[in-house]
């Protein structure tokens, strides 16, 4: 089954976002490296869940071709709020919730604040919510220069198999990606400090798990270079009934690198939900 690209306003801001199948709605949300986007993340993913479900996969806010807006004093904030108003505008009350890397961050942090904004029934965190290891691979994913050689080293980072920083033409797809209007400015941007103040600290897995509430899987990369092994188990272990699994040979995007392995479980989840 293939997928449509639409667009709507979500406030007044443009939206773009990938639509297949029907049934009870699927949300995908991808991760936050340059270049990112819902076709780059889900483009594997999206047949599988489309035979049975309606599956939205949003580009947010400052990616792909969705508006390229910065919120300097709340930029999570303000991607799950647009997440929140985009499921509204489509009519959508209830959904599963299936996030990557920052994805999945934004959706951990929305369901243990005090006040959740995502309409979430069930939700799978994939390689994301674990402490960022301070490494050449978290390095290249902050400090890229928007070169082709900047690219392949985030490439890197997200992979576990060589092949693919090794494969020209997906090292230049994902550049391509990372240059189009707006785009570098709008997550380089998110990273501008007033000079003299201190850099922030990475994103923390400390959270109040105990306030999650719905069916949780928490997905990790076998070889993922940027989180540390046994994350996953250690975050699922803080949530009611929540599970984890380990996906063997993948890095930081298994729903890429593994899309057999990651697919299975994912539709066997969402089925069981």
């Amino acid at each position: 089954m293939t997928y449509r690209r639409r667009s709507i306003e979500v406030d007044g801001l443009a939206t773009s976002y990938l639509e297949a199948g029907n049934g009870d709605p699927v949300v995908l949300l991808h991760g936050g490296e340059f270049g990112a986007g819902a076709e780059l993340a889900w483009e594997h993913t999206i047949a599988a869940l489309a035979e049975n479900y309606r599956v939205l996969a949003p580009d947010m806010l400052g990616f792909g071709e969705s508006a390229k807006v910065v919120d300097f004093t709340d930029g999570r904030g303000m991607r799950i709020r647009h997440i929140a108003r985009f499921c509204a505008e489509l009519g959508v009350e209830s959904a599963h919730f299936v996030g990557n890397s920052m994805g999945a961050v934004n959706l951990l942090a929305d369901l243990t604040s005090p006040a959740p904004k995502l309409p979430v029934r069930s939700l799978v965190a994939i390689c994301g919510g674990g402490d960022i290891q301070r490494n050449e691979h978290s390095a290249a994913l902050y400090d890229y220069d928007a070169t082709l050689d900047g690219m392949r080293r985030i490439v890197t980072a997200l992979f576990a198999d060589p092949a693919y920083p090794a494969d020209d033409a997906y090292v230049r797809r994902r550049y391509e990606s990372s240059i189009a209007p707006g785009a570098w400015e709008a997550l380089a941007a998110a990273r501008f400090r007033r000079p003299g103040l201190a850099p922030p600290p990475p994103p923390s897995a400390q959270r109040a798990y105990d306030r999650i509430g719905v069916p949780t899987l928490i997905v990790e990369g076998a070889r993922d270079k940027l989180l540390r092994a046994g994350w996953a188990a250690a975050i699922a272990g803080q949530i009611a009934g929540a599970r984890s699994t380990v996906i063997p040979e993948a890095g930081h995007c298994p729903q890429i690198e593994q899309p057999a392995s990651l697919n299975a479980v994912l539709v066997d989840f969402v089925k069981e939900v």
